[in-house]
């Protein structure tokens, strides 16, 4: 009897990609926009980057310990991931109680108390930035200038971003291209985060699907508005690499948990967002609509995936 085998249920294909694989390789994919953060916002940058971190792994080993009474898994590198998110929707000069706020309602609220790691509804670095932008409105939108701030940190000069509504159209698109403008950590620097999203292509972390969905969207969008009105502000380059689009569409609307499963479903899902970023953009009152347009598609992804099923293991299409 001790010869025999118990046989599990299919599929029996083995890959080397591991949940804290993944982790690590999207943290590495966003070190590109991490030194440019540094470089243009000094401690700053730092200092946020490393409170929000930090306040996120303490706030997971505190849920799992106390609350769920389980052994925690800051190993795996989704509480450092989901802190590093967080952070690079944040302005450098931010206070480091606001960042707390931020991490707790992020990891206690978005992620732990659905569960944990593979069953939350949204994205819980989102979460806490939408939550931080409602509840800390002025401190969310003061926007340290680059360089000239690198030395400071709570008392940093600040300036408008260049999604605000007094700014369209006026920034340099180069300038904006290589992070010389005002915003948060993670959006100032497009071609760092392109930089990434090839890595991550490249290992086959992301597929295709949702940037390409995306950024098309809001071209074509834009584009056809720009036409319109002739408004310099709806220029579609300046739409694309502007604010958090690219940091949106390449790291967060691609979260594995939050986002559909299938192909169609993934363009159905980019599409939604890039549509509901430009209604925001040009007709709200907020200048960046890429948080909200990923968080209300995050809670219409279950209908999508019940429309649109992959293929199940061994089923023929």
């Amino acid at each position: 009897m001790s010869n025999l085998l118990t046989i599990s249920p299919s599929p029996h294909a083995k890959g080397k990609d591991t949940v804290q694989n993944l982790m690590w390789s999207v943290i590495l994919a966003l070190v590109p926009a991490f030194l440019f953060s540094l470089y243009m916002f000094g401690i700053g940058a730092l200092v946020t980057t490393l409170v929000s971190v930090g306040f996120c792994m303490l706030f997971e080993w505190i849920v799992t310990k106390i609350f769920l009474h389980e052994q925690h898994h800051l190993r795996d590198g989704s509480a450092i991931l989901t802190g590093i998110l967080l952070a690079f929707n944040l302005p450098s000069n931010i206070s480091p109680f606001i960042v707390m706020v931020g991490a707790a309602v992020a990891i206690g609220v978005a992620k732990m108390s659905f569960g944990g790691l593979g069953m939350n509804l949204f994205n819980p670095a989102l979460v806490g930035r939408v939550f931080l932008l409602i509840s800390f409105p002025t401190q969310m939108t003061s926007w340290p200038v680059p360089i000239e701030s690198r030395l400071q940190y709570l008392d940093a000069v600040t300036g408008a971003t260049p999604m605000s509504h007094d700014m369209l159209g006026k920034a340099d698109i180069m300038d904006m291209l290589f992070g010389m403008t005002g915003g948060s950590l993670g959006e100032v620097a497009a071609i760092a985060l392109i930089l990434g999203g090839v890595y991550l292509l490249w290992r086959r972390i992301i597929t295709w699907h949702i940037p390409v969905s995306i950024i098309a969207t809001v071209a074509i969008f834009s584009l056809i508005v720009w036409l319109v009105t002739g408004d310099a502000g709806h220029n579609p380059v300046y739409q694309l690499i502007g604010g958090g689009l690219m940091l949106g569409a390449i790291f967060m609307a691609t979260d594995y948990v939050t986002s559909p499963m299938s192909s169609k479903g993934k363009l159905i899902y980019g599409v939604g967002i890039g549509v509901l970023t430009v209604l925001i953009r040009f007709w709200a009152s907020y200048p960046e609509g890429m948080s909200f347009a990923i968080l209300l598609m995050n809670a219409v992804t279950p209908l999508i995936n019940k429309k649109f099923k992959p293929t199940r293991f061994g089923e023929s299409k």
